[in-house]
């Protein structure tokens, strides 16, 4: 028993392919096997413990010793595997099994779907059996074991912010700004945006569609000729809920620039380019924004051209008056909104001229069609052309030239836009500019005296008719208080043109009182649109320092309400002859002399 567990035991494949048995010829070699069948031994363990040969063990020996490669059984064993004639067969089947599989690569996707089958592979006890390997090369990367993968590496990350994309940091991809850059003090330049693939053939419907929607006009016309941008809109309010209101005595809405202007230049664009012009002169002074300045001279530019083309193109018509009346009434207009601008920009070098002459020419030489524009037009001239001749030597105003009497026009009691015009105030300043030039012409000849009896008989005139004049506004209010302000500095007007300049009771008593009246007008009544001339008026005349002080004063008060950029050349005007009476007193008579000597030349309205 012990002799033939020891001595090797050679066995065929049972047909059955349940395991090998004994062939009886124990010790003795099979005749003619090849080398690949003569080496298979049979294992006598699983007989020695007196094991069925139908018994599979889990230890028992693969194929030529290696693991998970396949037995023999397959082999088809009907035949006599001792016969010669049958070597080949044995042979062919031999070399077979022994061909290597090729064994591919797998992805990892691949490796992570496996998933771990024991089904069939468990033993009596219901545990998983051990599998053995199947024949061929081993593995270049073995799989990894269930439940601990192996971590895949991703590859950089195309969605991170441009800043950490820039800096080459790993972005947190946080939005809208990634915490990376914050924890850095970086700015945050945001994300770019995602790009949809698309194919050729949707990149050419894409092409077809931009240029066939480009070829379609996607603006509006414009509502109103003038008004084409944000800042115009911008200008337009301005003018209508802020500077119209600095410009007459009335705020509310019968304001003529609101109400008879406004509506005419929406018909006629060179009008409107005046306007805003005048308004964006205006709003500058207030925001010195660089984009308000460039769109100011824009439509200052514009008005100018359309001004030359309008009056260039009504006088080629000739005769035709009717065509030319229909243009004339916006052009006079704009004539006026040009002049205004140069109140607006402060300018001293005698800008308004051409504007005013312009004016000045057109009311002479046409008479406005429209009556309630007619009348507006020229009282607003003549108290700009009449307040012009106190800062200049050589500006006159054309009172009652082609037929414009000033009682002509005059509406009823509350119907002025300035004060003084329709009501006769201002031909008495205007008959005191001719006194004023007559003096100066006969001292500067070296008359004597410079004063004759004529001149005095003519001031005194004037000096009844101030002393008689009564406004048409109601008392207790404040156009009341800017009316007896008017009356007091054109009493100073003629007392400092007749007498010498020097202090004196009457004059210091008479500034006083209109200093008075000066300073019952509330801060923000419209009447303060048309101060700075009797301001200017009755500074010319403050001899006492006290009474400088309240000038000052109300200059500052008069800026801060209309910041009209006009105020400031005027005041220093007025400083210069406070200077001159303090070293050359008789010289501070002339300030028209004065302003000339400063090469400064502005409207003082």
């Amino acid at each position: 028993m012990l002799s033939m567990q020891n001595s090797p035991l050679f066995a065929h494949p049972d047909l059955n392919g349940t395991g090998l048995q004994d062939d009886g010829c124990s010790g003795a070699p099979l005749p003619n096997l090849p080398t690949g069948i003569s080496g298979i031994r049979a294992s006598t363990s699983s007989t020695s413990t007196g094991a069925s040969p139908d018994d599979t063990s889990t230890d028992s020996p693969d194929w030529h010793g290696g693991a998970g490669r396949s037995s023999p059984a397959d082999l088809d064993m009907s035949m006599n595997p001792f016969d010669p004639s049958h070597e080949y067969i044995l042979e062919s089947r031999i070399s077979e099994m022994d061909e290597v599989p090729k064994v591919e690569e797998l992805d990892e996707e691949d490796i992570q779907s496996i998933k771990p089958s024991d089904v069939g592979n468990r033993d009596d006890s219901g545990a998983p059996a051990t599998v053995p390997r199947k024949r061929g090369r081993p593995r270049k990367h073995p799989l990894p074991a269930p439940g601990n993968q192996a971590k895949v590496t991703k590859g950089r990350s195309k969605t991170g912010c441009i800043t950490c994309r820039r800096r080459k940091k790993k972005c947190d991809e946080t939005k809208p700004a990634c915490l990376n850059c914050q924890k850095n003090a970086v700015v945050c330049e945001g994300y770019p945006p995602k790009e949809i693939w698309k194919s050729g053939r949707q990149k050419m419907a894409d092409a077809v569609l931009t240029h066939s929607l480009a070829s379609v006009p996607r603006n509006l016309p414009l509502l109103i000729d003038g008004i084409e941008t944000d800042i115009d809109r911008r200008f337009l309010d301005h003018f209508v809920y802020g500077f119209s209101r600095v410009l007459t005595l009335i705020n509310d809405d019968s304001n003529p620039f609101k109400e008879i202007l406004l509506p005419m230049a929406t018909q006629h664009r060179g009008l409107m380019h005046s306007l805003m012009c005048l308004s964006g002169s205006h709003l500058s002074g207030l925001d010195p924004e660089p984009k308000l300045k460039e769109r100011k001279y824009f439509h200052f530019h514009r008005a100018i051209q359309d001004l030359k083309d309008n009056i260039t193109a009504s006088s080629s018509q000739g005769d035709d008056q009717d065509q030319q009346l229909l243009v004339e009434d916006p052009i006079i207009a704009s004539t006026i909104a040009l002049s205004l601008n140069t109140i607006c920009e402060g300018e001293t070098n005698g800008e308004y001229r051409p504007h005013m002459d312009a004016a000045r020419y057109l009311l002479v030489s046409q008479q406005p069609r429209n009556e309630k524009f007619r009348q507006f037009i020229v009282e607003f001239f003549q108290y700009h052309d009449i307040s012009n001749a106190l800062t200049s030597l050589d500006r006159r105003p054309a009172l009652i030239s082609g037929g414009m009497h000033l009682p002509d026009f005059v509406p009823g009691a509350q119907a002025g836009m300035f004060l003084g015009v329709f009501d006769g105030l201002f031909n008495y300043i205007s008959e005191i500019t001719q006194l004023r030039d007559r003096i100066r012409q006969r001292f500067n000849e070296g008359y004597e005296p410079a004063v004759d009896y004529q001149t005095l008989s003519e001031a005194v005139q004037v000096d009844t008719a101030i002393r008689t004049w009564k406004t048409s506004h109601e008392e207790d209010t404040p156009n009341f208080f800017l009316a007896q302000l008017y009356r007091q500095s054109t009493w100073v007007y003629l007392y400092r043109t007749i007498r010498p300049s020097r202090p004196s009771e009457k004059i210091s008593q008479v500034v006083d009182d209109g200093l008075s009246w000066l300073d019952r007008l509330p801060q923000d009544a419209g009447a303060y649109s048309i101060v700075l001339m009797p301001l200017f008026l009755l500074g010319c005349s403050a001899f006492v320092a006290e009474q400088r002080e309240r000038i000052q004063k109300g200059f500052e008060t008069l800026k801060s309400y209309s910041n009209l950029r006009n105020i400031e050349p005027a005041f220093k005007v007025v400083t210069r002859v406070w200077e001159i009476m303090d070293t050359k007193i008789e010289e501070s008579w002339d300030w028209e002399k004065i302003i000339h000597d400063m090469n400064m030349d502005f409207l003082i309205t």
